[in-house]
């Protein structure tokens, strides 16, 4: 059996519903592993929990392989931050270091573990890709957020200090008691304490509610909904009008070549 005909094999392999449904179970069941370890349980119970997570890092290196294999063209595989992200965590998860200084490395190494389920569905993939891409988006509405989180925190610490220390008494703690009230949690409690002195403060908060509550989450929601409906077009795309392979480039370049000759002839 030849390179080809392997790598044809693999890539039916990968392709494959069962086989991508069971690695979408590991996954799972690697994640119900780890969080058993956090429960006080028996040592014989820890050694068979041990044994299984060791069982579940061998999986994941033979799909990873598997993974390898099916790409044509073997350093493509490596093109992608997703599969250079699994097959770090995978490698890392092999190295003994449970009984090291760098115990907790190892198990932080494994809880990552449960993030290939994003490499592993596209739909997770589309949509962590649309929020990567709205970051720069993002960044614009964030720090104009800011500067209206730092105009009202500098007003709050300005007029209310004297009411309450602990909420207002500096500019960090007002934007701490401001984001508790962009987020409604007892926000009316601060409102009507302060109230009590200023009884036109109502404005200074509800006015501060909708320009970030309202105005600047409704911005955040609709600029990641457009990125996404944008990666879900792009998605759609790639499956309805795929590449053509070489052999169908050369079988097109053939006929192309052959019409050229016939025309040749047909002019002489």
């Amino acid at each position: 059996m030849n390179s080809a005909s392997l790598t044809q094999t693999f890539r039916r392999i990968r392709s494959n519903r069962f086989f991508e449904s069971f690695v979408i179970f590991i996954i799972i069941f690697s994640a119900l592993v780890i969080g058993a370890k956090t429960f006080d349980i028996s040592p014989r119970t820890l050694w068979l929990i041990h044994a299984l997570d060791w069982l579940i890092t061998g999986i994941f290196l033979v799909e990873i392989i598997i993974r390898f294999l099916a790409e044509e063209h073997k350093q493509d595989f490596f093109k992608q931050g997703w599969n250079i992200f699994d097959t770090l965590i995978v490698v890392m998860s092999l190295i003994p270091i449970e009984d090291s200084e760098l115990a907790l490395v190892g198990r932080l190494i494994r809880i990552f573990r449960v993030l290939r389920m994003v490499s592993i569905i596209p739909e997770l993939k589309i949509l962590l890709n649309s929020l990567l891409k709205a970051m720069p988006q993002l960044g614009y509405i964030i720090a104009l957020m800011f500067i209206i989180f730092y105009i009202y925190a500098a007003v709050g610490s300005t007029f209310f200090a004297d009411i309450n220390e602990e909420l207002w008494g500096d500019i960090a703690i007002s934007m701490l008691t401001l984001f508790r009230v962009m987020t409604f949690e007892d926000w009316t409690d601060v409102q009507y304490e302060t109230m009590e002195v200023y009884p036109l403060s109502w404005i200074y908060y509800l006015s501060f509610i909708f320009f970030t509550a309202f105005a600047f989450l409704n911005m955040v929601i609709g600029v990641v909904v457009n990125v996404l409906n944008e990666e879900h077009e792009k998605a759609v795309l790639k499956t309805k009008v795929p590449e053509p392979s070489n052999t169908e480039l050369q079988e097109e370049i053939r006929a192309l070549r052959k019409l050229l000759e016939d025309n040749l002839k047909q002019n002489k």
